[in-house]
């Protein structure tokens, strides 16, 4: 990059004289040095198939760029795709004509509307009810506590099968309060792809008459294609009596361009909830049918035209794969000695353990070798991990994969250089023994090595943070996060 580029793109300083098109581009592509960009090598975020489905989408978004979804009356188009998006999803999910929805901006947007609703359902049914509870899985996707913090709900955990890592019916049963206005089931659970025992959860829901929302967001499109292809599968979705709303995110297994996911209602009486509407200022009558206010068609039009692109045959080619292609995954994982699967994946996507290396320094590792891979932390119930999500970029790489890991295994074990967790967590307690809460934490941010840049390993961090309680892991999650944006 040219010194007059640099100095035009300089930190927190808008030039004096704009910069021209060629130097703002040699600018971005420095700033993305060191983002993953070698996608048949990351095994997670990216989801989209490439080639001429990307580029028909991408086409598609670019010219609902400036559409605005804040007013249909001016931008009608995106309310026409938006509906038909929204229904085709419905019939995936087996939804009959009644099954109304929204286009959200992911996951977390749909989780986030499916609890305010939940809440503002029940203040209108069963106002007796001021201190509102959603029973969830510790297998659920964290959104669902981010709702609860948001919208003053408390969340009840309850455990899973450490065999399957289903979801505890009966320990849901027992969670049950005069204040519980929801249950939570997955279908499936991001962290081992695992469908949660939805048709129970239904059912018990119904049983006690509450509203129960299951989340698809990463399995929803993709478990619906299955089961046309003639997998076996659990049922999940609205043919399940009980079930009153599901996610389901276009831009995972969807395919569509970020950022596009769907919140469906088994009908109009519920999702009126999610509904926010002011008339009470100087300014335009604001309704929002969803979360945000102002959003681009872009998305809207990204996943209508990767639907009606892909079709049923292009779904379904591409699920095949990639479910053969998680086999060999997970086959060749369970056949390295030290190395397991954690539960039975129905998905694409899975975790694996060790008894014998530290898992996060395993993940560094791979890492040197060219491959991400995302660590997960340990819960009362299940070991710390590592996660894949088999997505279109890696199909064919899975025996390159393998081996490097197999090597990276073995190297590690070789090495003698272990961070044991049950030292490091021993050692954490011995230093903030007598500690403020303040000085506790100072000294947390030490041992683990945080400061302003991001360390090219995070062994040491994640080990430390995964020996936390809950309250501190938490804290120094935000603070760290905190430090880097400023």
């Amino acid at each position: 990059m040219s010194e007059a580029t640099l100095e035009a793109a300089a930190y927190g300083v808008v030039p004096e004289t704009g910069m021209d098109r060629e130097a703002i581009i040699e600018a971005l592509k420095e700033k993305k040095a060191n983002d993953l960009t070698d996608l048949a090598r990351v095994y997670g975020y990216t989801y989209s198939p490439g080639g001429e489905t990307e580029a028909v989408a991408r086409e598609a978004y670019m010219m609902f760029l400036k559409e605005n979804a804040l007013d249909i009356t001016s931008y009608p188009s995106v309310m026409v795709l938006e509906r038909e998006v929204v229904r085709m999803i419905a019939n995936l999910l087996r939804g009959d004509e009644s099954v109304v929805g929204n286009m959200t901006s992911g996951g977390t947007e749909s989780i986030l509307l499916a609890l305010k609703t939940a809440r503002d359902y029940t203040r209108h049914h069963r106002p007796e009810i001021t201190e509102p509870e959603v029973i969830l899985p510790r297998t659920a996707h964290p959104a669902f506590h981010k709702a609860c913090a948001y919208f003053n709900i408390k969340p009840v955990v309850i455990g899973f099968d450490t065999t399957t890592y289903k979801a505890d019916v009966a320990e849901m049963r027992a969670a049950i309060t005069p204040n519980t206005i929801m249950l939570v089931g997955s279908a499936c659970g991001y962290a081992q792809g695992v469908i949660d025992p939805i048709v129970e959860i239904g059912a018990l829901a119904k049983e006690k008459g509450l509203l129960c929302h299951v989340d698809g967001c990463v399995g929803g499109i993709h478990f619906s294609f299955m089961r046309r292809m003639g997998y076996a599968l659990p049922d999940f979705d609205f043919t399940v009596e009980g079930v009153t709303s599901i996610s389901a995110d276009m831009h995972k297994y969807g395919y569509a361009p970020k950022n596009a996911s769907i919140i469906l209602y088994r009908d109009k009486s519920i999702r009126r909830f999610q509904i926010f509407a002011c008339g009470l200022t100087t300014t335009y009558a604001l309704v929002n049918p969803t979360m945000l206010s102002s959003k681009s068609g872009g998305p809207v039009a990204g996943s209508w035209a990767t639907l009606k692109y892909m079709g049923e045959a292009g779904y379904q080619n591409l699920i095949r794969r990639l479910m053969d292609t998680t086999k060999i995954l997970v086959d060749g994982i369970n056949a390295i000695p030290g190395l397991r699967v954690l539960g039975q994946p129905d998905m694409c996507m899975f975790s694996f353990s060790s008894d014998e290396v530290n898992v996060f320094q395993l993940q560094y590792e791979v890492k040197k070798r060219g491959w991400y891979i995302q660590p997960q932390f340990s819960t009362p119930l299940s070991p710390p991990n590592l996660h894949i999500s088999v997505i279109p970029p890696v199909l064919g790489n899975e025996e390159a994969f393998l081996a490097d890991l197999r090597g990276a295994f073995e190297d590690l074990k070789a090495s003698g250089n272990h961070l044991d967790f049950g030292m490091v967590k021993e050692q954490i307690n011995g230093l903030i023994a007598g500690l403020s809460e303040d000085e506790a934490k100072e000294r947390l941010q030490q041992l683990a090595g945080m400061d302003d840049d991001m360390p090219e390993d995070f062994s040491m961090v994640n080990t430390v943070i995964d020996g936390l309680s809950e309250d501190l892991r938490k804290f120094l999650l935000e603070d760290y996060v905190n430090q880097l944006f400023v």
